[in-house]
């Protein structure tokens, strides 16, 4: 049911972004504007020549369509490094009639890090940054019929360009988001900037402006701009005021406008019509939400009048298979997740993302903290601030329009791990972060700043988020009430940026560490002293069942303090890091609330029953069926849920019903106590709603009451899927064996004949070096052929190598 809803929404955001799309590239029949994606049949040659005769001469390119990244799976192999180097990306381009008068461009959603665009064997362009859209005027050198375009892509090292090498996520090489053909006439609107800035409940003032390429005085050009509802009805209209080549607007009543929520996403929609004696040539057009905000001084966030507390995430650009270059559908699916689980506001980490994010942003109803990439490496040479600064003007440029955007970052923990001498003076990134912030407030006036974990700076910028990971890289996270109370007096305008911990799916314990970092004995053995945990991180077991009470802790002070701005949990999803080879998964930072396919662990649930406002109910844990305990062992099962009231059963017999309190810690208050017996169990939740049917969620647990020994050999099995692989599961076993629910030692995976194995993923079943959880660990395998015999095999050190034959 939850499977189907959410796709339900994605199919329909997508439509809508189709719609919001065609404002711009379906244009009335007899306007020249037009915009076609032009994705498809690029060809890729991974070589670094600089010089584009030699790139020509290559045999060895191979087809591929855009986005793509040549890191997309290297970067999260198992070999340490990845490739960071330069790489030549092709494409044959047919336009049936170039028109003398009309203008043709380029555009790049993003290339990264650096690139230089050829056409025709001309060099017609390039970009600095990766994270950010660019175009190139061709027009001069397009012709009728076919025409060549190369790209040279570098992501190699370059310390004058952000983000720092030394930042925790990869830096994806490739052209890694849509590319986009644009034709207009030659005199034609561009850069439409809207601003309200003015709004309430009754009235609304909205001020655009749009340059017109081309213009002279002599041209008889005019403009005129209309807004829109959200149903397409013509709200107001107004002729445009040109100075110089730029047109000017002003609504300046707009009367009970309906007001951007983030419960009810309103957009208009501004279009701008040129007009040459009286007659459209060309238009453009953005979207419009009417909403206004503002951090209370030591206080609350409130939207439009009302306090909102800030029920945050954050997002890195990347995906299992795919790296950075995730589709558009891919985008909307993780926004839309991310929406699903209760979320209105999401920290864009740690530089601004792909255009389908913001457009998803805007409908779904998340307020973004849109970020500039200056991620650790201290303060630069002139070269490096004189991109850091174009950067900055590039991005507020270009999302400008956007209602979900309320913060521009200046960055995340700048002074770190300087590449430039003396780059950590505090002296030195202070002066210059005073001037991005006068530049940032220059271009935008009407939106904040902020910074996370800059202590010397947090004076500098409108918001601070200082660095606070109760139970995680230090304390408990019982401390987290006093952390947040001593930076509430501190800091005028708080937001907690960055809290959580990594959770390795399907890993749980009977004793995970408490809230005050402790580990308990479980009843096996006779009574022992707690052992303290002096650094969860490093010591911790990343069981599932830590990280669920570590968030619901959180969730339940944030939820109950009335002061609080709020907090933005790390990270949404699993994502890749060239810094954590040592992690359960290599080079993965499993800090995610899904994994990096987008599949939801038991965390999201615990965020889903606070924030969400569609009923469910959720059983922990779902990846918890097989258990062990003596007999008579008194367990604790939480179910997670926004209802109200939850009816638990064990084997068909009622265990009562408990009433949900955000204030009862966990899982607010829907806890039942219990004894399971010995092999099969079913345990069914029943949460009651108001205005629907009771929702149903169902767990079978295997439970036994004999403790497995010592692992002494790996098992290999196999399932054949519906998608005609194999997964292939190995466990470990003791002498009798028993899973050993207690092994989580690394594996390895080897495909020996007849397949190959899914790998390099990065998630519970695409990793081919990857640590047991509860003595199990899967991989998927495709196989060849039926008439050749599959040989996968697992071992490490304990266990040379185990064998499993597929006839």
């Amino acid at each position: 049911m939850y499977i189907k809803s959410f796709f339900t929404k994605v199919l329909a955001l997508c439509a809508l972004s189709c719609l919001a799309v065609s404002w711009n590239v379906v244009p009335q029949s007899h306007l020249i504007r037009e915009k076609i994606n032009i994705n498809t049949n690029w060809f890729y040659l991974e070589n670094n020549t600089e010089i584009l005769s030699e790139a020509m001469k290559q045999n060895a390119w191979k087809n591929i369509e855009i986005p793509h990244s040549w890191n997309a799976l290297d970067a999260t192999d198992i070999v340490p490094g990845y490739r960071r180097s330069a790489s030549w990306y092709k494409k044959e381009l047919n336009i049936h009639n170039v028109v003398k008068g009309h203008n043709y461009h380029l555009y790049f959603e993003g290339a990264n890090i650096t690139s230089e665009v050829y056409v025709n064997g001309k060099k017609v362009g390039g970009h600095i940054g990766g994270y950010i859209g660019f175009e190139v005027d061709i027009t001069k050198v397009v012709k009728s019929g076919s025409n060549m375009v190369f790209v040279r892509v570098d992501n190699g090292f370059n310390p004058e360009i952000i983000p720092s090498q030394k930042s925790d996520f990869f830096i994806f090489g490739g052209i890694t988001r849509d590319v986009w053909l644009k034709t207009t006439p030659r005199e034609n609107l561009a850069h439409l900037k809207i601003l309200t800035p003015k709004v309430s409940k009754h009235n609304a003032v909205l001020k655009a402006s749009v340059v017109i390429n081309g213009y002279n005085k002599q041209s008889g050009l005019t403009t005129r701009a209309v807004l829109y509802d959200a149903a397409g009805k013509k709200k107001a209209s107004e002729k445009g005021n040109i100075v110089g080549n730029k047109s000017k607007f002003s609504f300046k009543s707009i009367q009970n406008p309906e007001l951007w929520h983030v419960d009810r996403p309103y957009l208009y929609t501004l279009k701008v019509e040129l007009l040459s004696n009286g007659k459209v040539i060309d238009i453009v057009s953005d979207r419009v939400g009417f909403r206004w905000f503002e951090f209370k001084d030591y206080g609350a966030f409130y939207l439009n009048g009302k306090r909102l507390l800030l029920r945050g995430t954050h997002r890195h650009e990347e995906h299992a298979g795919v790296g950075a270059a995730m589709t558009n559908a891919q985008h909307r699916a993780d926004m839309a997740l991310i929406k699903d689980m209760g979320a209105n506001f999401v920290r864009l980490a740690h530089y601004p993302q792909d255009p389908e994010v913001y457009k998803a942003c805007d409908e779904l109803g998340l307020l973004v903290w849109d970020e500039l990439p200056w991620c650790r490496g201290g303060v630069g040479n002139d070269a490096w601030k004189a991109n850091t600064k174009t950067m900055l003007k590039e991005i507020i440029t270009q999302n400008y329009n956007h209602p979900s955007i309320i913060l521009w970052s200046l960055g995340n923990e700048i002074y770190w791990l300087p590449d430039f001498e003396g780059g950590d003076e505090t002296a030195k990134i202070n002066a210059y972060l005073s001037e991005l912030n006068a530049f940032a407030h220059d271009l935008d006036p009407s939106r904040k700043t902020a910074i996370r974990k800059y202590y010397e700076g947090a004076d500098i910028v409108d918001v601070f988020s200082p660095s606070i990971w109760s139970g995680w890289y230090s304390g408990s996270y019982k401390s987290y009430q006093k952390a947040i109370d001593t930076y509430k007096n501190e800091y005028p305008h708080f937001l907690h940026a960055e809290y959580g911990g990594s959770s390795h799916v399907g890993r749980h314990t009977e004793t995970p560490i408490t809230g005050e970092g402790e580990i308990e004995s479980d009843g096996w053995e006779e009574a022992i002293v707690q052992t303290d945990v002096a650094n969860i991180a490093q010591i911790g077991d990343w069981s599932e069942n830590y990280i669920v009470d570590l968030f619901d802790w959180h969730l339940r002070i944030s939820e109950n303090d009335s002061t609080f701005v709020g907090n933005v949990q790390w990270a949404f999803k699993d994502f890749g890091t060239p810094l954590r080879p040592e992690n359960a998964m290599p080079y993965i930072n499993q800090k995610g609330l899904v994994d990096r396919n987008g599949r939801p662990k038991d965390a999201f649930y615990v965020f889903k029953s606070y924030w969400s406002k569609t009923p469910f109910a959720y059983i922990e844990s779902h990846t918890w069926t097989e258990r062990q305990g003596p007999k008579g062992k008194v367990r604790t099962i939480s179910v997670y849920s926004n209802c109200s009231e939850v009816e638990l059963f064990l084997n068909g017999k009622s265990l009562g019903v408990k009433k949900r309190d955000v204030k009862v810690f966990p899982a607010a208050g829907l806890n039942w106590e219990l004894e399971f017996v010995e092999g099969a169990n079913e345990l069914v939740a029943i949460g009651k709603t108001e205005t629907s049917n009771p929702v149903k969620d169902i767990l079978k647990v295997n439970y036994r009451y004999e403790k497995n020994g010592k692992a002494k050999a790996l098992k290999l099995t196999y399932n054949l899927l519906e998608n005609g692989n194999y997964l292939v599961t190995a466990t470990a076993i003791d002498n009798n064996g028993l899973q050993c629910l207690d092994y989580d030692e690394r594996v390895y995976f080897q495909c020996l004949n007849g397949g190959e194995l899914i790998k390099s993923l990065g998630t519970p079943t695409g990793s081919e070096i990857i640590e047991m959880a509860n003595g199990k660990a899967s991989i998927e395998v495709v196989r060849y052929s039926k008439e050749k015999a599959l040989e996968v095999m697992v071992l490490n050190q304990s266990f040379k190598g185990t064998y499993l034959t597929v006839d």
